[in-house]
């Protein structure tokens, strides 16, 4: 039951893969992601992760970053957070090109509400964040609306396969304030309470004073829990 779903969201991304491959701008790229958590007890946890970034099929790497922080439940619709991490941003056109585009470090605090609608399970996380990068100092502010549903059960848990989507904006507080959009559209499992894989189509569009650009990715995400 598992299987055919997921056969069919990896024929998809391939296919994507392939439409696009002729074209530098609107190939398909990778955003795998590594996030390990480790609970400390029933209100705080830790999390560490790091993420690579390709702008074509697993070529053409041009981005990495490392974080962690901790999350504090308040109960179990709402929680808060923070983190810090390094961020590196490459030049186009090869594998972790130099000189590098973007060498940053970044705080951020957050708020995460949980709302279940029958199968439907909604999510709202706030971010601020404060970004040090090439000696400049910029503040951004994210928000991000998720949805998920199981497909294969009444609800989630070990061996639930679910429908996941969601969008995040980015904005900041100078002109012209509106910064990125990110779009999400895929599929989780939940192998064991300690392991579940995500995987779908990541779409990001940026905005910038010269230029509009829109990348899609295959994104990859492994959870751990310890």
């Amino acid at each position: 039951m598992v299987k055919k779903p997921l056969f069919l969201l990896i024929a998809g991304i391939y296919a994507l893969q392939l439409s696009a491959q002729s074209s530098q701008t609107n190939a398909l790229g990778t955003w795998n992601v590594l996030h390990v958590r480790y609970l400390i007890n029933d209100k705080w946890n830790v999390f560490f992760e790091p993420q690579l970034r390709s702008l074509r099929f697993y070529d053409d790497f041009h981005y990495h970053e490392v974080k962690g922080g901790a999350n504090y439940r308040i109960d179990k619709n709402f929680s808060i957070g923070f983190g810090i991490g390094h961020y590196d941003t490459y030049q186009e056109g090869g594998n972790f090109v130099t000189p590098k585009q973007n060498d940053e470090l970044r705080t951020w605090l957050h708020l995460t509400m949980q709302q279940q609608l029958q199968r439907f399970r909604f999510e709202h996380r706030y971010r601020a964040e404060q970004r040090f990068a090439n000696g400049n100092y910029r503040n951004r502010f994210r928000y991000r609306v998720q949805v998920s549903a199981p497909l294969n059960r009444a609800q989630t848990g070990v061996g639930a396969l679910s429908a996941i989507a969601w969008n995040e904006i980015f904005f900041t507080n100078k002109e012209p304030y509106f910064e990125r959009n990110r779009v999400f559209a895929g599929m989780g499992y939940e192998f064991s309470r300690q392991l579940s894989l995500q995987m779908g189509w990541l779409y990001q569009f940026d905005y910038r004073l010269t230029d509009e650009i829109g990348r899609n990715f295959l994104q990859i995400t492994l959870q751990t829990t310890l």
